[in-house]
């Protein structure tokens, strides 16, 4: 029988640790609890906007409910599956799985390639027909994206110099170039902020950082001309509507203002369940069960709901942030940090939308709004910040992101 090496926890990074030095007791829990909060509270909500009003129905939940149900259902699987075994094993199929996920993007973009598999959502080729599910690899490019990020970056220190940015440039540009061409706007500017923490919390100089921002803001203005006709008409749109002229308020911003006036109308408690059934049912708000789920969730809960959902996405985030300050290894530091990132920016940016201070440009409310992808994407996230906050500190060969001002 060979013999394992002395060191081979530190050539790896695996560990050999038994089940019983597990710290089951650990900051994780927190993104778990938050997370299945959001979910029921998701639940709920779709089933608010697309269920029977009050005396109209059986008391039972509304089909698209039902179905999101199965979707947490699929999602907890999903999660508790990454959970279980060691998260650096996961890593060592990060750029497989990656890769191929960014060809099913190429899938969905392919001009021959027949309706019956890639079927057009409001002119979006996102989602390959599977029978029963819709499959959107860009939630699986997410979650991969940041695990080959934190993989590259983990032992490395060319990233203090400019030159370092090369990779992670090219890295970040292919998802966000085939993601683009769906065309999917605000699920490739995801990627932007996301990787721009991994790489601070990797150790970038912050000088480096800001010139790369600088340089982004000034490229806005040219990036303008090349976007699609109904982009530019919500950027306009949302020009309008915070000037206060009214001329497309039944146009291109009726589904922005219906849903701030569903946010108003929930004042300070929210509507009672029948009541708010009715508003939110005669408001005809289109996408209540997706995109604007955050105003039915205000309509019904009011400003207390409005706080709760905040807390609890804080929470979660708070939980990733913590794992990571107790991670020891790189490589699972980085992936908790890039979490946090991209659900913070996405929560950040739906809600942004729905209550009129950014563009429409559809992005989901992660662990809320209606759709498969997103629930599993987002419990694997959260499958993988718990494999991470329970395996005990490995030995790592050499210190990780500690610089001096001169390296």
């Amino acid at each position: 029988m060979a013999r394992v090496p002395a060191n081979f926890p530190a050539q790896t990074g695996l560990s050999l640790s038994p089940l019983g030095r597990l710290r089951l007791l650990n900051w994780a829990w927190l993104s778990v609890l938050a997370g299945l909060a959001l979910s029921l509270l998701g639940v709920y909500a779709i089933d608010l906007g697309t269920g029977a009003l009050a005396g109209e129905g059986t008391g039972e939940l509304a089909p698209r409910a039902i179905k999101q149900v199965i979707f947490l259902c699929a999602g907890l699987v999903a999660g508790m599956v990454v959970a279980l075994p060691d998260y650096r094993v996961v890593r060592l199929f990060a750029w497989t799985i990656f890769f191929l996920s960014l060809g099913l993007l190429v899938v969905l973009v392919l001009p021959f390639v027949p309706a019956s598999l890639v079927r057009p959502v409001n002119g979006v080729r996102a989602w390959i027909d599977l029978g029963p599910i819709d499959l959107q690899p860009t939630e699986l490019v997410k979650v991969t994206f940041i695990m080959v990020a934190a993989d590259y970056f983990r032992f490395r220190k060319n990233h203090r110099e400019v030159r370092g940015f090369v990779m992670p440039a090219v890295l970040t540009f292919i998802p966000i170039a085939l993601i683009l061409l769906q065309p999917d706007l605000g699920s490739a500017l995801l990627f932007i902020p996301t990787i721009f923490a991994i790489v601070l919390a990797a150790g970038a100089k912050l000088k480096h950082l800001a010139i790369i921002v600088a340089c982004g803001l000034l490229a806005l203005p040219v990036s303008y001309p090349l976007m699609k006709p109904y982009q530019k008409q919500r950027i306009v749109g949302l020009y309008y509507q915070l000037t206060g002229d009214k001329r497309v308020s039944d146009d291109i911003n009726y589904q922005s203002l219906t849903a701030i006036s569903l946010i108003g109308a929930g004042q300070w408690t929210g509507y009672p369940d029948a009541k708010a059934r009715a508003v939110i049912r005669y408001a005809q708000l289109p996408e209540r069960h997706n995109d604007m789920i955050f105003s039915v969730v205000a309509a019904r809960f009011g400003l207390a709901g409005v706080a709760g959902v905040f807390a609890l996405y804080g929470l979660w985030i708070m939980g990733a942030l913590l794992t990571a300050a107790t991670c020891k290894d790189p490589f699972g530091r980085l992936v908790c940090v890039g979490f946090a990132a991209l659900l913070a920016t996405q929560a950040l940016v739906n809600i942004g939308m729905v209550v009129g201070v950014l563009p429409i440009i559809g992005v989901t409310l992660p662990f809320v709004s209606a759709g498969g992808s997103s629930m599993i994407s987002v419990w694997i996230m959260t499958g993988l910040l718990v494999s991470i906050g329970v395996r005990p500190a490995p030995i790592v060969s050499r210190p990780t992101f500690e610089f001096g001002d001169q390296d």
